[in-house]
């Protein structure tokens, strides 16, 4: 049997984990490009019989899994991938399995990206670069206010995070409690506009959904302080492109670090490569060695366990 692997830019995952389990079943090809057109990606993977996908880099909805009659087994890094047509793939009779995962990088990176904007850090490492030195002046986090959307497993960690930092945490989401909040330290904001207008930082924790897709538009960024920071590591359509790169741009708000965007790769012209005051990451949320160590034995497990009629974290059917 024949298996891709998609989106592996790193061109790393073939170096993690026992391969040789499966070799004498299974030809291996790992691919180190993304391709977004759907035909480009089906017309790649006719020929194989599973494919694995790093999170949720390539997508797959019914249009695409149509057209890939060979398809057997497809496998997500960790239990759940929204860009999969589960349904579809069920009707097609393609097994979807996923992996387990490490646990915190995307909160750990979260503050990464927090104190890279807040002490201008990649213009500081330029200068250095340049001959230069010191260039501005950071501020600290002690003792400011992180006001935090969403606060689930990665925000209840950032929440954590921020404590050891001596912040105050604000939270909202819409199904939010004081009681939830309180068991993490934090106050419950009244509104996400309360939120945005108290925030010293704030952070994004939400899944992307039709009703968190645009959450953060011109109206919502109109209520930071001018001396505040936005930070999103969880899905880029969560915050509306061209209001951030206005609010960034005439000073309305001080900056922004980035992790996810509308299209993944970034495209090469696109603003936010070159913008002063946004530290854009190319999607390191989930790209941690521990992660890795996790994806790679269990993508083996799931094709070994598969060939063997005994499929194992299956997603779908």
């Amino acid at each position: 049997m024949r298996l891709a692997i998609l989106d592996d830019f790193q061109n790393v995952v073939k170096s993690i984990g026992d391969w040789s389990q499966i070799e004498d079943r299974v030809d291996v090809t790992a691919y180190n490009d993304h391709l977004e057109d759907p035909g480009a990606l089906v017309e790649r993977l006719e020929p194989f019989d599973i494919v694995f996908v790093i999170r949720e880099r390539s997508k797959f909805p019914k249009e695409v899994l149509e057209r890939l009659p060979n398809l057997k087994l497809l496998i997500t890094a960790g239990m759940r991938n929204r860009s999969i047509d589960l349904k579809t793939a069920e009707a097609q009779g393609i097994t979807v399995c996923g992996t387990g995962g490490s646990g915190n990088s995307t909160a750990e990176l979260t503050f990464a990206l927090i104190l890279c904007v807040m002490r201008n850090i990649p213009d500081q490492v330029q200068s250095i670069r340049e001959g230069g030195w010191q260039v501005g002046l950071g501020e600290g986090v002690m003792g400011k206010t992180l006001g935090i959307i969403g606060l689930g497993r990665q925000g209840k960690a950032v929440a954590k995070i921020g404590k050891g930092f001596d912040m105050e945490i604000l939270a909202w989401s819409r199904s939010l409690t004081a009681e939830q909040c309180a068991e993490q330290g934090a106050r419950l904001a009244d509104s996400l506009e309360a939120l945005m207008a108290e925030a010293d930082v704030v952070t994004i924790h939400v899944p992307l959904t039709d009703s968190s897709r645009g959450l953060i538009g011109a109206a919502e960024l109109s209520h930071m302080k001018d001396s505040a920071y936005l930070i999103n590591t969880s899905r880029g359509p969560i915050v509306e492109e061209a209001p951030l790169i206005d609010a960034v741009t005439s000073g309305r708000i001080a900056g922004a670090g980035l992790d996810v965007f509308d299209i993944e790769p970034l495209p090469d012209d696109h603003p936010y490569r070159t913008l002063s005051g946004i530290v854009p990451t190319p999607h390191l949320g989930y790209t941690a060695l521990e992660n890795y160590q996790c994806y790679c034995p269990d993508v083996i497990e799931d094709i070994d366990a598969f060939l063997k009629g005994a499929p194992v974290r299956v997603i779908a059917p």
